[in-house]
């Protein structure tokens, strides 16, 4: 793996610290007065997402993580695992629920994401900012049904549930926000 010292740090840069992958949010490199120069660094754990904060020497050396994104195709669900095709090399790939998160409340047979990959482990998925889905199941919408900003629960083709206006009926395609989980508009 590539070594990297803190002089090479750039902002969304990933690292390996003792095992863990960390993304660079942030830096500052910091000469006082008096003492050895540092950097100041906030820093965003890929896999759980948390923040924290750390001091490195200036000139400290560590371990670069390289992520690759791969664009990957839903081809279909088997029990509670995905099965996707790499675009590129063809190749299949088994993943679990679990290891996508909140992404399977907007992945339908035959969609497109980008699956970030650190080695052989899947560290995060990324998404199109909205995705368009088919309402399952909601009270249908009546003549009438128009009072601005009013709301009804209804279900996606998915099983994710989210407020949609009352005029929604079921069978329509709406557009869905992927990062809030919020209706935008039919489709």
């Amino acid at each position: 793996m590539a070594q990297i010292s803190t002089a090479d740090f750039k902002n969304g840069m990933s690292i390996d610290l003792d095992g863990t992958l960390y993304q660079i949010v942030e830096f500052q490199h910091v000469k006082p007065g008096k003492g050895g120069a540092f950097v100041r660094s906030t820093l965003r754990d890929i896999r759980n997402g948390g923040t924290q904060e750390r001091t490195f020497r200036a000139g400290e050396k560590m371990e670069r993580a390289i992520i690759d994104k791969r664009e990957m195709q839903l081809l279909y669900r088997e029990g509670n695992d995905y099965v996707f095709m790499d675009n590129q090399s063809y190749d299949q790939l088994n993943v679990s629920a679990a290891t996508l998160g909140d992404a399977v409340n907007y992945l339908v047979d035959n969609s497109t994401v980008m699956l970030m990959m650190y080695r052989d482990e899947i560290v995060g998925v990324e998404m199109a900012a909205s995705v368009e889905l088919t309402i399952a199941e909601t009270e249908p919408g009546e003549k009438g049904d128009r009072v601005s900003g009013a709301k009804k629960p209804a279900t996606l083709e998915t099983g994710l549930v989210i407020q949609v206006p009352l005029f929604i009926s079921p069978g329509e395609r709406v557009k869905v926000d992927t990062r809030s989980g919020e209706f935008l508009s039919r489709a």
